[in-house]
């Protein structure tokens, strides 16, 4: 398993309600939607490889 890097970040109130949310429908934990989120951010802007975002995606729901 990868390494993960531990670092604090600052959200608006209404915006980590919404990922919250979001995170409950998707059975993820709010972490792992925010995981998923960045992920999947980076690989449709083409930004990292595939293979990168696949193996740190495996916070994915099942």
């Amino acid at each position: 398993m990868p390494k993960k890097k531990v670092f604090a970040l600052r959200l608006d109130e209404d915006v980590y309600a919404a990922v919250e949310r979001w995170a409950a429908d998707e059975f993820r934990s709010t972490n792992g939607q925010l995981e998923w989120i960045i992920s999947k951010a980076l690989k449709d802007s083409r930004r990292v490889a595939n293979q990168v975002v696949e193996s740190s995606d495996e916070t994915g729901k099942q």
